[in-house]
């Protein structure tokens, strides 16, 4: 196990220069110490590789008999010549035709039930992303001047929010609530909450449904998450209301889960779709900034003042056999993890009131660690189901060496190897990544540690950029980054990674089934071309 000392860093960072005091005028600088992802391999549990490798062998059983039976069957073939393999076929043959009949239905019989007895594909036949009016765009500056003239905020608060704002990640075109820019009374309201649920749900809802030209009224399953705005009745119920959908749909309301409830939504998704054949779900994931608004000076709880902006995405998934040609994605894998058991990660991300008893979200400084320990434990079981044989092997041979070694009472096996840990390299699994665009820090630390490079991490930066964090929606503003910039191709395989409260961290594997040309409705159209931006 690493050090304490091991997982922490150094940054200096300039403060600019000093207003007053006996500084005044003179540049300033700070030393910020942060914490590092813990390395993935130093402490993997075994238990994890085993899951994966469970799940690999189930599906792979048919794959390995297969081959040898028909190298079996090959072989005895092929050591007959033509006229000894008619002879055995009808003249040494003495069936009559009730046998082979019987054969032969006993055969369609078998087949007809592996057939039936198959999970259907979910396919992903489009989705849509929430772009809101200009009118709602805020600068950085102008996000300081906003809680400025809110009256809400000391000169201490404004300045730490301007610190995280300048090192966030965050450019000068995000957006927030209406209630937020031109309101100083409580924004965290049951009529604001409604009115900014209505604008995001149903502006991607509308696009969505124009795209797929599918109707509200033929959509079997509706799953909506939202994690700190959920009122009575529920936002699917207020969807169903909108759309006039019909009266014995499957609706869903997520609350709580954080920002990879998105993902969480579509394996619940999956799930009633493999229940019900022939049908459609829509999966609806948002959050409400201005219900979520903060007024107080806990700095802990501003931070997510300074990266949570509006955003909203709609996803149509199908099992339908007849979409296979028009989907755009087909699902492979979903690997979901939950820390919940540990105090330290349930507390991380908690949502409770001030010593003034205003309610926020309060952000642990252990947030960045503990999200490593949760994705070290996601990875380590997708890693089985997705990488290519030759890095399963060195990956599973690696932690086989230091289990056995650390039994011996050693705590760092590869020293005695003479070689470091092996660390799987995802982009043999992935072709593409989108990384939940959590902050700045965050996505620099997954870079390091999973080993990807600026390709790899492009949408999530531009999208952090952009579009700031839109909790668990992110991850589909940046596969629309992906596909504005026409880099899907058929065939290739997206990572969806997403963390939060809880805690969570989540993984959604889909494979491309054909070149996704450039959409004629994405959220980067207008500003597509000035992307990527050096940051």
């Amino acid at each position: 196990m690493a050090s304490e000392r091991d997982l922490l860093s150094t940054e200096i960072v300039n403060r600019g220069i000093e207003s007053s005091g006996p500084n005044a005028g003179s540049l300033t600088f700070s030393v910020r110490v942060r914490r590092r992802l813990p390395d993935f391999l130093q402490s993997v549990n075994l238990k994890y590789v085993k899951l994966g490798y469970h799940h690999l062998i189930n599906h792979a059983i048919y794959l390995a008999t297969i081959p040898v039976l028909v190298l079996v069957f090959s072989a005895e073939v092929g050591s007959l010549s033509k006229e000894e393999l008619w002879k055995k076929l009808w003249d040494d043959a003495r069936y009559d035709l009730a046998t082979v009949l019987g054969f032969f239905g006993v055969f369609v019989f078998t087949l007809s039930v592996y057939f039936m007895s198959r999970p259907r594909s979910i396919y992903l036949v489009d989705f849509a992303c929430y772009r809101p009016h200009d009118d709602l765009k805020v600068s950085k500056d102008q996000f300081i001047e906003v809680a400025r003239k809110s009256g809400k905020f000391n000169e201490e608060s404004l300045a730490f929010q301007k610190r995280i704002l300048n090192t966030s990640g965050l450019g000068d075109e995000t957006y927030i609530p209406k209630s937020v820019i031109a309101s100083t009374e409580n924004t965290a309201t049951m009529k604001e909450g409604r009115a900014e649920a209505s604008a995001v749900m149903f502006g991607a809802l509308d696009e969505l449904f124009e795209k797929t030209r599918v109707r509200p009224k033929d959509v079997g399953v509706l799953v909506v998450n939202c994690s700190i705005f959920n009122p009575t009745p529920s936002l699917s119920a207020m969807i169903i209301n909108h759309y006039k959908m019909r009266g014995n749909i499957l609706s869903y309301n997520l609350g709580g889960m954080g920002c990879s409830a998105g993902i969480i939504a579509v394996d619940l998704a999956r799930d009633m779709l493999q229940a019900n054949p022939n049908n459609y779900a829509v999966v609806v994931s948002t959050e409400m900034v201005g219900y979520n608004w903060y007024p107080g000076s806990d700095r802990s709880m501003l931070i997510p003042n300074c990266f949570f902006r509006m955003g909203c995405s709609a996803v149509l998934l199908s099992n339908r056999r007849r979409d296979y040609h028009r989907a755009k994605y087909r699902l492979e894998h979903i690997v979901r993890t939950h820390k919940g058991a540990d105090d330290r990660s349930f507390r991380c991300v908690y949502q409770e009131e001030d010593e003034n008893r205003l309610k926020g979200l309060k952000i642990s400084k252990e947030l960045v660690e503990i999200g490593g320990d949760a994705l070290k434990t996601n990875i380590t079981t997708l890693g089985p189901l997705v990488l290519p044989f030759s890095e399963q092997l060195l990956f599973f041979a690696t932690l086989v060496s230091r289990h056995l070694f650390s039994g011996r009472g050693t705590s760092q096996p590869s020293l005695l190897s003479g070689k470091r840990p092996y660390i799987p390299d995802f982009k043999l699994a992935f072709e593409r990544f989108c990384v939940h665009a959590a902050s700045k820090t965050v996505l620099d630390e997954l870079q390091k540690n999973l080993e990807l490079s600026e390709e790899n991490m492009e949408a999530s930066r531009m999208t952090l950029h952009r579009f700031g964090n839109t909790s668990s929606s992110s991850i589909w503003y940046e596969l629309a980054y992906l596909e504005a910039k026409e880099k899907v191709k058929r065939g290739d395989r997206v990572w969806q990674l997403a963390f939060g409260s809880g805690f969570k961290c989540n993984s959604l594997v889909w494979r491309s089934m054909r070149r996704v040309r450039k959409p004629s409705r994405n959220p980067w159209l207008e500003c597509i071309e000035r992307y990527p931006v050096n940051l």
